[in-house]
């Protein structure tokens, strides 16, 4: 059997978490969501964090034992068989990919922007470029990855941090009520699918799980780093939501294509910041592209190794370790789909949100089920509440995929029968042979 070389510490780890969770998305979809939930937005990305933190308490205690790659197809695997854990896989490994050919045009506008290129030819580059560079990184081994994506994570945290501080002043001096109120101004519907949108900047903890074989230690570190990439990454959006409202007009929010970068040019008139937070932004971008290649590559990795999809997707380097096949392949497709693409940031996020819902879905599931039929199984990590939490995750996620868009839904069910399609066409010719 084809393994991964275990090169990846709990920080490492962490940092892949980081890097993808605080992605473009913060922002980008933070002003969307304003614009949808106006100032309940604070409420939004609340229940968002607390149901994405639901599953992720899930996703520890699952990783705790179950260590090979693939993370919730694993477990979907483990608890529900060859069938489901393929739905989940391809829903996660198509989250992956078009949520990294998105980011991809979203950097390419901010990169084009912040060094004055104009024409199409530039951003087409750009797009194209950013996952060809990162590929070739990942098909390098996977401690170089995340040695790059370590030092990402550290500048856009701290881009972050120095905005939450000098925002939280600026706050201080000029608070006005009037920015609150009324809280729910666009209803409690508007506050519901304003936090499925900005489900969106949650997700990216399902990559700390796909690492599992290729961490050191595994039953520990991965809840390990679990725990530290959720909690550093919601307190700052908390701090994120309560500056957009306080700060900024929400109601103007949905033309923003740059709301952290607006925070910035109001509480320090200063050239130099803006471009700190609109290079941070590149970093983000860049960032969340490379960990979505690191979690697709993985995905697509065991479900070949699995036979669900093409043996050929279970391939490794010799020199390298790492899975090249499914790294050459997604980086092809991102490429592609970058290249084509027409960014409508709201729609992909919702596209993205449904598949991430749909697996998460089956994460809770999957605890639920293998508590039940696996009770001797070591546990180094337990989630507490037990059943709670895992019924009230599995119950939102439903809750939330049904305030996503209808041609997110759609879109989501045309990509789902083509999966199915893809999965009986490979069993048939399995049974044949």
């Amino acid at each position: 059997m084809d393994e991964l070389k275990r090169n990846v510490g709990t920080f490492g780890a962490a940092s892949v978490g980081i890097a993808n969770i605080i992605g473009a998305g913060i922002f980008v979809l933070s002003g969307v969501a304003a614009g949808i939930a106006g100032p309940a937005v604070i409420l939004s990305f609340l229940i968002a964090g607390v149901i994405a933190m639901m599953t992720a308490l899930s996703a520890a205690e699952l990783s705790s034992f179950i260590t090979e790659t693939g993370a919730s197809y694993a477990y979907t695997k483990r608890a529900f068989g060859r069938f489901w854990s393929f739905l989940v896989g391809w829903f996660k490994y198509f989250d992956y990919v078009i949520g990294a050919a998105a980011v991809s045009v979203g950097f390419a506008a901010y990169f084009t922007s912040v060094f004055g290129l104009e024409g199409g030819m530039p951003l087409l580059l750009a797009a194209i470029g950013l996952p060809i560079i990162l590929c070739v990184l990942n098909l390098l081994g996977v401690k170089e990855a995340t040695r790059t994506t370590t030092v990402m994570v550290l500048i856009k945290v701290f881009a972050i941090s120095v905005l939450v501080m000098f925002g939280g002043y600026y706050l201080s001096q000029h608070f006005e009520i009037g920015h609150y109120t009324p809280f729910f101004a666009t209803g409690f519907g508007g506050m519901l699918s304003g936090a499925a949108v900005i489900f969106f900047v949650f997700i990216g903890f399902n990559t700390v799980t796909m690492m599992s074989e290729e961490t050191k230690n595994p039953h520990k570190a991965i809840p390990r780093a679990l725990m530290i990439a959720f909690g550093v990454t919601f307190v700052l959006y908390m701090a994120v939501a309560f500056l957009l409202i306080g700060i900024l007009d929400w109601h103007d929010e949905t033309k923003d294509a740059h709301p952290l970068g607006s925070i910035a040019a109001i509480i320090i008139e200063n050239q130099m910041f803006f471009d700190f937070i609109s290079f941070s932004a590149l970093i983000a971008a860049g960032s969340v592209v490379l960990s979505n290649i690191l979690g697709g590559t993985r995905a697509s990795f065991a479900m070949g190794r699995d036979r669900v999809l093409p043996q050929q997707f279970a391939k490794v380097s010799k020199k390298f370790g790492t899975p090249y096949i499914s790294i050459i392949v997604a980086g092809v497709i991102i490429a592609v789909f970058a290249g084509i693409f027409r960014n409508d940031i709201n729609l992909i996020a919702s596209i993205v949100n449904f598949g991430s819902l749909f697996t998460y879905l089956f994460v809770n599931l999957s605890l639920l089920k293998l508590r039940r039929i696996e009770p001797q199984a070591q546990r180094f990590f337990k989630v507490p509440l037990y059943p709670v939490v895992p019924i009230l995750g599995a119950i939102s996620c439903i809750g939330l995929m049904y305030f996503l868009s209808d041609n997110a839904k759609i879109i989501s069910a045309v990509w789902a029968g083509v999966g199915l399609t893809v999965f009986f066409i490979l069993y048939r010719n399995s049974k044949e042979k």
